[in-house]
């Protein structure tokens, strides 16, 4: 049976890493009004069947709309809700690795998106993308959170990191075991993630995948955490290419860098905080999956 990880221990755990994780005294179930949703790069469902027809990409390359693509991107976890003072397995320390990992020496996964330009130039690394952690512990996350009241978390998140709004921020709202942020796990919801804008400021629905086990990823290439790897980075690389939806980097057909390779030749990485599943993302210099 699987270790149950406290704050405690977490908060350790970031220390080393050199990361903010702090525990949290928001409202997690403020509203936020004013706010159209309009949720892009969806991650749908993995098929797993037996006998599944093997997906392709489509062949059109990635086009250019003008828009923000992020030049040095800012990943913040935001783990939403007093439901994550019990974390037995092991999600938070998962994903904090993973992103303290991203951008890196060793990550050659991030870096296929460094061909794509537009304003505020082209993304760059050599560094780790995470800038932050926070626990947000104040209040339960909602039951069947909104759209509405997801963009106003990852807004408190930016108030809480005392960050500065803006294109290359990606704020990153992990929704605990149990709740449906957005309809997620219900019915008529086959996905996964999504990423959109809230009042200019990026970030991603990121629900707690291992409840829907393999439909989102789980033990698809080497551990039950798979899918958290493998879904938070289909959106946190479609969000550097496209971070304010559909601006940036987007297919004729609508389709984002990760969702033109999504499911395909799952495989893992190497990076200086341990090894990760993920997906390839679409190259337009190769015109097909690289990664």
């Amino acid at each position: 049976m699987p270790l149950r990880r406290r704050l405690g221990t977490v908060a350790i755990v970031g220390a080393a890493l050199g990361v903010a994780l702090v525990a949290g005294t928001g409202l997690a179930s403020a509203k936020t009004t004013g706010y159209q949703p309009n949720p892009h790069g969806y991650t749908t469902f993995h098929d797993t069947r037996a006998g599944a027809a093997a997906v392709k990409p489509a062949s059109n390359d990635l086009l250019y709309h003008g828009g923000f693509i992020q030049d040095h991107v800012a990943v913040y976890l935001v783990f939403w809700g007093k439901q994550w003072t019990g974390d037995r397995n092991g999600v938070q320390t998962y994903l904090t690795n993973f992103f303290k990992g991203l951008g890196q020496p060793a990550d050659h996964w991030s870096t296929v998106t460094s061909q794509y330009t537009g304003k505020g130039g082209h993304p760059v690394f050599g560094t780790s993308v995470l800038k932050g952690v926070w626990v947000d512990n104040g209040a339960n996350a909602p039951s069947q959170a909104t759209a509405g009241q997801i963009g106003g978390e990852a807004q408190r998140g930016l108030t809480h990191f005392k960050a500065t709004k803006g294109h290359n921020i990606s704020m990153i709202v992990v929704s605990p075991h149990g709740v449906h942020p957005d309809g997620f796990g219900t019915p008529n919801h086959g996905w996964c993630a999504w990423h959109d804008s809230f009042n200019g400021l990026p970030f991603t629905n990121m629900p707690y995948v291992l409840d829907l086990g393999s439909s989102c990823g789980a033990s698809s290439v080497r551990s039950r955490l798979d899918g958290f790897s493998i879904v938070a980075g289909h959106e946190y690389s479609e969000a550097v290419t496209d971070p304010m939806p559909a601006s940036g980097w987007v297919d004729s057909r609508g389709a984002e860098n990760a969702d033109k390779c999504a499911w395909m030749h799952l495989h893992t990485i190497s990076l200086a905080t341990g090894t990760f599943a993920v997906q390839p993302t679409w190259s337009n210099k190769v015109h097909g999956c690289a990664g």
